[in-house]
């Protein structure tokens, strides 16, 4: 990182695409991802880490960009639900949350897309319990939580035989 105006550069590679740019050394993740990268999909909510709407998957594990400081992340790999998708075919679960109504405004869909995909890669068979776990440090105030759960429970792969 050099200075410049007391702003330092950041490499990130964002979605795929390796990127740089000058941000303010005080920038938290999710500010440098918006105003900076032009990554628009993490939302800015609570700003205190309990509501999701800002959740990335850094180094593939799931992140709240509202808690992490820009610069601590140089040189990470940054996934939005904007890579989730290839070009204009959704992914099985995006297919799932769409077909099973499982957003509405879209606020907390980062967060529960990443999160049911981050459950999915490590567990691929959840009990709903598991799903409701996964999805608990993102708040959603439109759908309720049965028809998330039903999505991702949908992508789920049958348990392979004892």
């Amino acid at each position: 990182m050099t200075g410049d105006g007391g702003r330092v550069e950041l490499r990130l590679t964002v979605d795929g695409q390796e990127r740089v740019a000058a941000v303010d050394p005080r920038s938290l993740l999710l500010d440098a991802l918006r105003e900076d990268f032009g990554a628009t999909a993490p939302k800015a909510g609570c700003r205190t880490g309990d509501c999701g709407a800002c959740t990335v998957r850094v180094e593939g594990a799931i992140a709240k960009s509202c808690l992490r400081l820009a610069v601590a992340e140089d040189g990470s790999d940054v996934r939005t639900i904007a890579s989730m998708a290839d070009g204009d075919r959704l992914t099985p679960l995006q297919q799932a949350f769409w077909d099973l109504n499982a957003f509405q405004c879209g606020f907390c869909l980062s967060g529960m897309l990443l999160a049911g995909e981050d459950l999915l890669d490590r567990i691929p068979s959840p009990t709903d319990a598991q799903i409701r776990e996964a999805i608990s440090g993102n708040l959603c105030r439109c759908t309720g939580y049965d028809s998330i759960v039903a999505a991702i429970r949908s992508c789920a792969r049958p348990a392979a035989p004892s």
